[in-house]
């Protein structure tokens, strides 16, 4: 099981990049925008940096819904590898059987 703080500061990364991420969309659209003035583009740019660090999407990192462990994760299944195991051998996981031969 992960630390409790790791996931809290996960969710609440996430809940902050949904609250700024029509702002941030804007303020990168218009900083790609070739069409506009340099000084404009770099003025967006700036507001960009200001905005908070955690409000962006490459700050969230994928972690199991079950334990919190963030390596060995599924994203179609949104588990880690040891519960995607663990679920498959109980038969909680549909069209997944554990193979042996």
């Amino acid at each position: 099981m992960a630390k409790q703080s790791s996931m809290n500061k996960n969710k609440r990364r996430r809940k902050m990049t949904a609250q700024f991420a029509g702002k941030r969309a804007k303020l990168k659209e218009l900083a790609r925008d070739r069409s506009k003035p340099a000084e404009e583009r770099f003025a967006a740019q700036l507001k960009l940096a200001q905005l908070p660090r955690n409000s962006s999407a490459t700050r969230i990192r994928n972690r199991c819904e079950l334990t919190g462990r963030a390596r060995g994760y599924y994203r179609k299944l949104k588990v880690c590898r040891n519960m995607l195991r663990e679920l498959a051998s109980q038969g909680m996981i549909p069209g997944m059987v554990k193979s042996s031969w």
